[in-house]
């Protein structure tokens, strides 16, 4: 198991939910900025959500009002609750962990090895 270690992806029918949990293992210092990304196949890996220490979160566009962003520090694990999900919500979802905010911007030092959401129409 590397340093981030995402899970909760899954299949799922358009309307449907899933919850996404990346498990933490890098010091708390080099996780201040943490991260959801994902990409498609033939597509660049493009920012989700992000959350910088207790800086409000901030979120794609194409994902407003659907998915959710949290933290829980205490049990180093980073969260993203997607709800309305759409069939262009499929892809491989990775987290990412820096110190630095770089907010959906793809430069973070750390990452996880990705799950797996699709949603089917």
């Amino acid at each position: 198991q590397g340093l981030l270690a995402e899970s909760g992806g899954g299949s799922v029918q358009a309307g449907g939910s899933l919850r996404l949990a990346c498990v933490v293992s890098v010091d708390s210092y080099s996780a201040s900025s943490l991260g959801w990304f994902r990409q498609a196949p033939g597509k660049e890996r493009e920012g989700v959500a992000a959350i910088y220490e207790e800086w409000p979160p901030v979120y794609a566009d194409f994902v407003k009002g659907r998915f959710t962003v949290s933290r829980d520090n205490a049990k180093r694990t980073l969260y993203l609750q997607m709800n309305n999900l759409k069939p262009e919500d499929t892809a491989l979802y990775y987290c990412a962990a820096d110190r630095d905010n770089w907010g959906l911007r793809t430069r973070y030092k750390y990452w996880g090895q990705g799950t797996q959401v699709t949603v089917s129409s």
